[in-house]
């Protein structure tokens, strides 16, 4: 008697099925963010494998934790795309309640590191940074409101000045609880992801102007007013100042120019920035990751990182000029936020920024940005795959 082995079915249906769902991701914007990562991952061994040698550790250790960070932002991204987008407006405010929870938590369980009393220690040598959550919270709470705003307007017009004054309200108090950790650099995240939010939901012109105003005078009235830590006025000082105080607060700074000036056009080779590898550059895995870059991968390595980065905000666009209502604001609060980040981390490597203690987005060294990331993408990807055409 002879048996016969059948093997399961797969109906015609179904993998069409199957073949529409991977063509609705933006695989442009996957591509570009993956290239990131794995270029952040060299960058970060490169930057933390002679220090470890040195301590007697080993040398992989934060490529090893930077993998799994990468890997679980990934399971993220695709949890986040997998979404129904058009009900953000019932998951954006549970969003947002949990990143004020989560802010709330850092003072009574979280611990100061680097001057900033902004984490929550979970063990393992794992900490968790709730201001990163913050930023997908607040997007989406605000484009919930003027989404559902203009839902109410009998006809399509401008948001009111009440409508502006809730977003404002909304914003307040995760700004708030950021500016006392002190997190200068999440604050301004904050602030530019709310301004680029209000444009994109219609806020007319003059309020536009009138907050930058008011925005100036508040950021004047806190330096004057002692709200600022002793520690961030002093970057601001090496920023105007840079050779005043080269062995001290602008120590970081010098040292990130130098090893950028090594690079030249096509840099000295992954693991041979001398920089790099004498441990001259403070915190080069996380906040300066882009000086390795520029020692190592040189002019031509550094440009391609910015030009995944324009990938990124370009594919980003799309999504946001293709969608309507909710699902287009998150989108174009996200642009904003990957955006100036971006421009925030490598302006302060070049010397055109102050440094503010922001990681570079996908590259830099740092689980909760890069889960915090994960979700921004994969909220992005969920909108695509739901906007027609």
């Amino acid at each position: 008697m002879t048996s016969t082995l059948t093997l399961p079915h797969r109906s015609p249906l179904r993998a069409v099925t199957d073949s529409r769902r991977l063509r609705s991701y933006d695989w442009v914007l996957l591509g570009a963010a993956f290239l990131l990562c794995l270029i952040g991952a060299m960058l970060v061994w490169s930057a933390t494998r002679t220090r470890m040698e040195l301590a007697g550790l080993n040398p992989q250790t934060y490529l090893a934790k930077h993998l799994l960070n990468t890997a679980l932002g990934a399971v993220l991204l695709f949890c986040a795309a997998r979404v129904d987008s058009r009900i953000l407006r019932l998951i954006g405010p549970v969003l947002y309640v949990l990143s004020i929870l989560g802010l709330l938590a850092v003072f009574v369980i979280g611990s100061t590191i680097n001057g900033a009393h902004a984490w929550i220690v979970i063990g393992g040598g794992f900490e968790i940074q709730p201001a990163e959550f913050a930023k997908v919270g607040l997007i989406c709470a605000l484009a919930v409101l003027f989404g559902q705003r203009a839902a109410l307007r009998p006809q399509s017009g401008h948001p009111s000045v009440r409508d502006l004054l809730m977003a404002l309200a909304l914003a307040a108090p995760p700004l708030g609880l950021i500016m006392l950790q002190p997190d200068l650099g999440s604050a301004l995240v904050l602030v530019s992801a709310t301004l680029g939010l209000l444009i994109a939901a219609g806020v007319q012109g003059r309020w536009i102007v009138a907050l930058l105003v008011l925005g100036v005078l508040g950021a004047v009235l806190a330096i004057k007013g002692g709200v600022l830590a002793e520690y961030q006025l002093a970057r601001f000082a090496a920023f105007a100042h840079p050779g005043r105080d080269a062995q001290g607060v602008a120590y970081n700074i010098n040292q990130a120019h130098i090893a950028i000036a090594h690079g030249g056009i096509f840099g000295q080779g992954l693991f041979h920035g001398e920089q790099t590898r004498g441990a001259f550059v403070p915190e080069q895995q996380t906040d300066f990751v882009y000086s390795v870059a520029g020692e190592e991968l040189g002019f031509a390595g550094s440009a391609l990182i910015i030009g995944l980065f324009a990938v990124i905000v370009w594919r980003g666009l799309r999504i946001a000029a293709a969608a309507t209502g909710t699902q287009r604001l998150v989108a174009a609060g996200i642009v904003c936020w990957i955006g100036f980040q971006t421009f925030q981390n490598i302006g302060m490597n070049l010397g055109l920024t102050p440094v503010t203690g922001l990681p570079l987005p996908f590259v830099s060294y740092g689980g909760s940005s890069m889960f915090a990331q994960g979700l921004a993408l994969g909220l992005l990807q969920a909108i695509h795959r739901r906007t027609p055409g």
